[in-house]
């Protein structure tokens, strides 16, 4: 039989990262793969393909493709609000109690 580790047993996976000093990248990288969801779900609906999104962005296909990409936690806070407008949308982003 396995050795488990008691020292997280009967805890939650949140209080488990917070423990192991995780939880903040684990919730960023969440976030990210939420919205890059989002964005490839509004290009679908409106029929665009990654080059005419690149277009309306003024970047290239290949910055497109990495900010859809769920895995790729480097793109800023401006890239996605360039994105946003050019699906006509408003990105949010808000501070909330723990």
């Amino acid at each position: 039989m396995k050795n488990i580790n008691s020292k997280h047993l009967g805890t939650n996976f949140d209080d488990f990262l917070r423990e192991e000093d995780l939880l903040g990248d684990a919730t960023a990288t969440a976030v990210k793969r939420v919205i890059a969801y989002q964005i490839q779900e509004e290009m679908k609906r409106r029929r665009l393909s990654k080059a005419d999104m690149a277009k309306s962005m003024k970047t290239s296909r290949s910055a497109v493709e990495r900010l859809l990409d769920p895995g790729n936690n480097s793109v800023t806070l401006q890239t996605l609000e360039r994105a946003a407008a050019a699906l006509g949308k408003k990105l949010v982003v808000s501070l909330a109690p723990e």
